[in-house]
């Protein structure tokens, strides 16, 4: 379905609903809005016509029968519309469906930690920074965070939902369009909140099936000498102490999942495209890039350990 509001399209705008539960968000919105303008210009017509109309002919304003029915009737009744509309659509948007893909996601500072647990003999994994779901399968994300409260948004799918540590919420959706889309952390959480985003690649089901197989599956071995000084360096340098590289003996549970962090569109939360340059980049100065993350920079490598480090890494796909 197109967008009814010329210019409103994106990959992180609530004005471009691509699926249900975002397109009953939308038109909550767009009632509540013109609803809002109309009043308001009503009002601001009424003062300007108390402020410049003689003493003789606005004296009704000041009757018994106007008060009652505009500054008592009318607001009752329109609240009383709006309000039930808005909680029926609040409350719909919060049922989960039946058959829906279940999807754990936790926030971190900065970065989103992904987790697809077991289904249908479908082995469990994790990713980080980047959710993959199927068009037009029900999806329960349940959400929670592991430092400071954070806010899960994706604007194009659906609203706001809190991730307080210690609390388990669930927010619920059906992306009816392939794409990708942008989800951003909509609570300040720290220094570096701003640069805390994820992708949400919408695909059709059997390359979403497709993906799902691929990412369960451990890192593939290193395929070129190159490569393989990378996977060394790697595992010299203590990476394997925070990150978790399925099929190697990196079992770090503390920072992001990188088995198969070459498949990804991103790194940084969102940031930057995922090629070896950005790769080295990050991995020699992420506190100039981004400070405050919990990665330390390794600055020390030499220009030859980066890139063999950063193709390592941008080869397990």
């Amino acid at each position: 379905m197109a967008c009814p509001i010329a210019g409103c399209s994106g990959v992180q705008s609530a004005l471009d609903p691509a699926g249900g539960d975002a397109w009953d968000l939308y038109w909550l919105t767009i009632v509540m809005t013109v609803g809002a303008t109309l009043i308001f210009i009503f009002v601001t017509a009424l003062l300007l016509y108390v402020v410049f109309a003689p003493p003789e002919r606005r004296a009704w304003l000041g009757t018994r029968r106007t008060i009652v029915y505009g500054g008592l009737a009318f607001p009752i009744v329109t609240l009383s519309l709006l309000l039930p509309y808005g909680l029926v659509v609040m409350r719909n948007t919060d049922v989960p469906r039946p058959g829906a893909l279940q999807i754990e996601v936790i926030g971190e500072q900065y970065w989103w930690r992904v987790r697809y647990p077991a289904e249908g003999g479908q082995d469990e994994f994790s990713t980080a920074n980047e959710i993959v779901v199927p068009v037009g399968r029900p999806i329960t994300v349940s959400v929670t965070a592991a430092d400071v409260i954070h806010s899960f948004w994706i604007p194009n799918l659906g609203g706001k939902i809190d991730m307080i540590p210690g609390r388990l919420n669930r927010f619920n959706f059906t992306a009816e369009r392939p794409g990708v889309y942008r989800g951003i952390c909509a609570e300040f959480c720290g220094a570096q909140h701003a640069r805390m985003a994820f992708d949400v690649m919408v695909l059709e089901p059997a390359a979403f099936d497709a993906w799902r197989k691929t990412q369960a599956q451990p890192a593939q071995e290193p395929a070129i000498p190159f490569l393989a000084r990378g996977r060394d360096l790697f595992r010299s340098g203590g990476c394997g102490s925070c990150h978790v590289v399925r099929g190697t003996e990196a079992n770090g549970q503390f920072g992001p999942d990188l088995t198969h962090v070459g498949s990804r569109r991103t790194i940084g939360a969102g940031q930057f495209p995922n090629n070896v340059g950005t790769l080295a980049g990050w991995i020699a100065n992420v506190q100039h890039i981004k400070p405050g993350a919990k990665m330390p920079s390794y600055g020390s490598l030499t220009g030859e350990d980066l890139r063999a480090m950063a193709g390592y890494l941008e080869s397990l796909k």
